[in-house]
């Protein structure tokens, strides 16, 4: 077995050295998150010890291409990784998602020497955290923070809402249009003057990402800290299947937690019905045809999430509008059964456990918290449609970050 050794918070993160290394990491880490993830919830207490160690295990890093120093791993791999952190505690799980697209946005439409300025930062254990969306707007990607022109560099201004891991990050990419009203993402280093991150997330679910504001007020940027983001959806790249496989894999996380903490406590504190004629709650026939749905549907969910991940993992080099449909389809049909089977299972889970299930010491609600809570980030009503009208109409998904 093979023997992770973490380095201390500020020293050199440890390095990646392949995808076993990875999902062996992944299980290391996951079994130290576990321990404290249902109190962490309760009292919401922000896991920056944790995710300092999360980042020094190198897997913020596991993305970064080979001839950058990282180990490049494969989209199945990935999603296996967040998946397994994701199952001891989503938020963990979730935390790296948007640092792990900027990763590859960078890789995509990053100038070379950005690629080498930050993939060097992320290898040392630096983190990203998002300043993308926006309220009171149409829609997530009518913005109204803006980057404007200012001598040799620019100024940016605006507020950011359900910044996940901002607070935490050392860099925010921050989402703007640009002079020319061009989606451009503006990375601001943790303690610049004028940038304010507010701890004010109060979701239910989801509760220590610390999902909370970030305000721009007249902040500096200097050109070289500017990344030409929009060129990662004005023309096919795989970063709208990489986002959302991600997210699908946090939300395939929970329902493998909700279903392992039912069946634990069916076997061990629940009692039979009355009416089943058994001794055990574990040997009632209809909990256990209950039991036996809810392992099909996920075994289903992480089957589609796996042949996604394959999907994403062929694309070509230079992949082509219709390479990028498929894997963006892919996607959504592995995020509609993921969605419904962490929904399903944490609900599921007191109907089976009974009565004694929703004590507060059990703190088992968490569960389906984080998933109705996570899985509004993407409404599955229009994945079935994009689904729907791919394979009826032949029409592409549009591309994004949502697909």
């Amino acid at each position: 077995m093979t023997t992770i050794t973490l380095p201390p918070a500020g020293s050199p993160a440890r390095i990646i050295r392949d995808d076993a290394d990875a999902i062996a990491t992944a299980h290391h880490v996951a079994e130290l998150f576990r321990k404290d993830a249902s109190l962490r919830d309760q009292q919401r207490r922000l896991p920056h010890d944790e995710l300092d160690l999360f980042s020094q295990s190198g897997l913020w890093a596991m993305t970064v291409p080979a001839e950058y120093g990282g180990a490049d791993v494969s989209f199945v791999t990935l999603t296996e990784v967040i998946k397994i952190v994701s199952a001891a505690d989503p938020s963990l799980g979730q935390l790296p998602q948007n640092h792990l697209g900027i990763v590859d946005v960078i890789g995509s439409t990053g100038t070379p020497e950005q690629k080498q300025r930050f993939f060097a930062e992320v290898l040392a254990g630096k983190r990203f955290g998002n300043g993308f969306s926006e309220r009171g707007t149409r829609n997530v990607l009518d913005l109204k923070t803006r980057l404007t022109a200012d001598g040799d560099g620019f100024r940016l201004n605006g507020t950011k809402y359900y910044s996940t891991g901002a607070l935490f990050a050392h860099w925010i990419p921050v989402l703007a249009l640009d002079d020319e009203q061009r989606g451009v993402l503006a990375f601001v280093e943790r303690g610049t003057p004028g940038l304010t991150v507010v701890d004010d997330w109060s979701g239910f679910g989801q509760r220590t990402t610390a999902s909370g504001t970030v305000i721009a007020d007249n902040i500096a940027i200097a050109p070289d800290a500017v990344v030409a983001s929009y060129e990662a959806y004005d023309r096919p790249t795989r970063n709208g299947p990489l986002s959302q496989i991600i997210q699908a894999a946090v939300d395939a996380g929970i329902a493998h937690a909700a279903l392992d903490d039912a069946i634990r406590f069916v076997r061990e504190r629940s009692r039979a019905w009355v009416d089943s004629g058994v001794e055990r709650a574990a040997d009632d026939p209809l909990t256990i045809r209950e039991v036996g749905d809810l392992a099909i549907r996920l075994h289903a969910a992480d089957a589609l999430l796996e042949k996604a991940a394959q999907a994403i993992d062929t694309l070509p080099a230079t992949p082509s509008a219709a390479d990028i449909a498929r894997a963006s389809v892919a996607v959504a049909k592995a995020k509609v059964l993921t969605t419904e089977a962490a929904l399903r299972a944490g609900e599921k889970l007191f109907e089976l456990a009974g009565t004694q299930s929703v004590l507060a010491e059990h703190n088992y609600d968490r569960h389906w918290r984080n998933a109705r809570t996570h899985t509004l980030h993407d409404p599955v009503r229009w994945k079935y449609h994009l689904i729907g009208n791919y394979v009826l109409n032949g029409v592409e998904p549009a591309r994004h970050a949502w697909n």
